[in-house]
């Protein structure tokens, strides 16, 4: 299977490292000095499941030289993705599946409307981890898992080719039937992770073991549940009760992608996780008082450290 990584940050670099040391054929589209890195040195994942050493890895930041591929990983972040989906149309075939590992829910709505309905897969991934240097990925714990599937939930050819291609690559995969519902079901927990994370600037441990701020995080994804709730989405009213539980289980020390972004004084998506639940709770009537707080607190680094 042919896969192209449009995106070769900490998530694109992880899932394609693992696909590659599967036997699949993958291509990275990096820029800068991590593409630099990636063609004098390849490419390096550090895991507590195992490191993945791949010494040599085909890399470029041209994706119309490739020619088309049976998957295109998006692996860019939110502000990218208009720019991104015009850059992998040239590499999509009649065939092709363009499966987007971003943050969000309205994501697949940009790449529908750029590359078409027939083409996107819709997909979610669970996964801590970031580029430590040009070439090298860290992941932080030990959970990693990638569920995608067709929008009007068939078990197509493409996707049980790519499933497979997964599982040799030692990815905890899931082929859903229904991966809006998933992709909000993601959504919750990401929204209320990235928000506690970065407003708090400290990792879920403390954050989830503070009663004030346990409930801020509880709060924060009952807000994305009844929005979800409000646009059709098969949310249960607990679902937020049992996204709490589940951060509960997690890593002590995991923080979020935005958390990160912050610290390096880079450019935020606070604008399509917090604020994205702002922006679809108007349109529902919903009210999101919480997460227009955490946006609002947000709004003065959101496009990163002001250069000197």
């Amino acid at each position: 299977m042919r896969i192209a990584v449009m995106g070769t940050g900490g998530i694109g670099g992880y899932f394609g490292a693992r696909l590659a040391q599967g036997g699949s054929d993958v291509v990275f589209v990096a820029r800068g000095a991590h593409l630099a890195a990636l063609r004098e040195r390849g490419l390096t994942v550090q895991s507590k499941l195992g490191h993945v050493s791949l010494p040599k890895v085909q890399a470029t930041d041209d994706p119309s030289t490739l020619g088309s591929v049976d998957v295109a990983l998006i692996g860019v972040k939110l502000w990218d993705t208009e720019a991104a989906a015009h850059a992998v149309s040239a590499i999509v075939g009649p065939t092709t599946a363009v499966l987007s590992l971003q943050n969000g829910v309205q994501k697949d709505d940009v790449l529908r409307h750029i590359l078409g309905s027939e083409t996107v897969l819709g997909g979610v991934c669970y996964i801590a981890s970031t580029i430590v240097r040009p070439g090298v990925i860290s992941h932080t714990g030990t959970l990693q898992k990638l569920v995608f599937g067709e929008y009007d939930g068939r078990r197509s050819a493409r996707a049980e080719a790519f499933l497979e291609a997964c599982r040799r690559g030692g990815i905890d995969t899931e082929l859903s039937l229904d991966i809006r519902k998933a992709i909000w079901e993601k959504f919750v927990f990401l929204v209320g992770l990235s928000a506690t994370t970065t407003t708090i600037r400290l990792p879920i441990g403390p954050i989830r073991t503070n009663p004030r701020t346990r409930r801020f995080l509880l709060d924060i994804m009952r807000e994305v549940v009844a929005v979800g709730r409000a646009h059709g989405v098969a949310l249960s009213a607990e679902y937020a009760e049992d996204r709490l539980v589940y951060c509960d289980g997690l890593p002590a020390e995991m923080v979020s992608s935005m958390y990160h972004d912050l610290e390096r004084g880079n450019r935020l998506e606070v604008d399509w996780l917090s604020g994205g639940v702002v922006e679809l709770g108007q349109a529902a009537g919903v009210p999101t008082p919480v997460n227009r707080a955490v946006s609002d607190i947000l709004a003065l680094h959101a496009n990163g450290k002001p250069k000197a």
